[in-house]
């Protein structure tokens, strides 16, 4: 069986087990806060809406300009490991400022250290691996880098299991220690980790993906809905049911069967084109933006979880690869321009719920519209490439 012997191949290379190791690692660091960052701020250091969205914004901001500055810069540099080094120092700094934060100001500067940087560390542990097993495995780099992406997956559901449970016995301090421990986890990791240097591309060019600036576009908009939804239903969830720590178990409902998800949707993308299957992701997301905005039961939003799974697992799995492919001679720039639109997509998100009052499930209406553009785009672009590919089978 085909995965198998890429699962093998895999567990073959070496290094492999540092770079997957180094992304579950960040994966628990963002998963224990990440659920929870929202409701400490406004329950916590008592901030208001705009407050909390303006920190967000800021931070996003900044982030923004790091990822894409760093992943220009980064492809003329022989080693890259340097880079998401220091960026994990600089959020381990951050952190500690937010945790001693008792007002906006201090809030918004401990998330700016802790955000700014933290962009590129998931962007160039990407292009380090991309390098890594274009060396070391060629034939499996695809599902190989899918397999990291679901690693994260798996450090994000365990730190949302450790974040709930961190909060039930520590409260909202706890969560914060446990964040930074994971920051710091990495950090020591990839100072362990051996980097390969200046790996060639080689055959790998061949299946690279033709540029379309719709399709970014799509993803751009599928993204925002995403999130407007990380930020957005977590206030919405506590506001309809007053059970913030039962957020963290939706959350980790979700990430279980993304874990499922990651691998199949990677394969389907290889047998039957990664657009198709980012629209399928796009449908999958529309149920459940449906399902928020109606302010269904409690049993129907974790009902709704391995649908919204699957979408999750196409968009940062199998969209991941789409992206880094259109820039196949430059990893480093592909890999930062991913992590760039779902930053771009967070602050453009966070910023247009701001338009409507309080925290009404109404918010999710502008997931419902920026999907169903994305799909419209999509979908007009297979039909163009199959009108073209008929045309072409017609003149040969």
């Amino acid at each position: 069986m085909q995965m198998v012997s890429d699962i093998k191949a895999f567990i073959g290379v070496k290094g492999a087990g540092y770079l997957l190791a180094a992304i579950v690692l960040y994966g628990v660091g963002t998963g224990i806060l990440a659920p929870m960052n929202a409701i400490y701020m406004s329950e916590h250091l008592h901030l208001v809406k705009r407050e909390i969205v303006s920190i967000f914004a800021i931070s996003l901001l900044l982030n923004i300009v790091v990822t894409l500055s760093v992943g220009i810069v980064s492809d003329k540099m022989q080693g890259k490991k340097a880079l998401p080094l220091a960026a994990a120092a600089v959020c381990i700094t951050g952190l500690c400022v937010y945790m001693n934060a008792a007002d906006y100001a201090g809030a918004l500067l401990g998330m700016a250290l802790a955000t700014a940087p933290s962009g590129l560390i998931m962007g160039q542990i990407f292009a380090m691996a991309r390098s890594h097993f274009t060396q070391r495995a060629s034939a499996i780099v695809e599902v190989a880098l899918l397999w990291l992406r679901t690693g994260f997956s798996v450090g994000f559901f365990a730190g949302l299991l450790l974040g709930a449970m961190l909060y039930v016995v520590t409260g909202f301090h706890g969560v914060l220690w446990g964040n930074l421990m994971g920051y710091m986890a990495l950090f020591l990791l990839l100072l362990m980790y051996t980097e390969i240097k200046g790996a060639a591309i080689g055959s790998a060019a061949r299946h690279g993906e033709p540029f379309s600036l719709p399709m970014l576009i799509a993803l751009l908009m599928l993204s925002c809905a995403d999130a407007i939804r990380g930020l957005y239903l977590p206030l919405v969830f506590n506001e309809l049911f007053g059970k913030p720590h039962l957020m963290s178990y939706l959350w980790s409902c979700q990430a279980v069967f993304e874990l499922l998800f990651m691998t199949l949707a990677g394969y389907w993308a290889i047998r039957y084109g990664s657009k198709q299957v980012i629209l399928l992701g796009g449908v999958c997301a529309l149920v459940a933006y449906i399902v928020y905005a109606l302010a269904a039961p409690l049993a129907l939003f974790f009902a709704v979880q391995p649908i919204y799974s699957l979408s999750v697992s196409i968009l940062y799995g199998v969209a991941m690869g789409y992206v880094q492919r259109m820039f196949i001679h430059r990893t480093g720039f592909g890999s930062s321009l991913y992590v760039f639109i779902s930053q771009t997509a967070a602050l453009v998100g966070y910023l247009l719920p701001a338009m409507i009052e309080g925290m009404s499930p109404h918010i999710f209406i502008i997931p419902i519209i920026l999907v169903f553009s994305a799909l419209l785009i999509i979908a007009r672009r297979l039909h163009v490439e199959r009108r073209l590919s008929q045309n072409n089978e017609i003149e040969g």
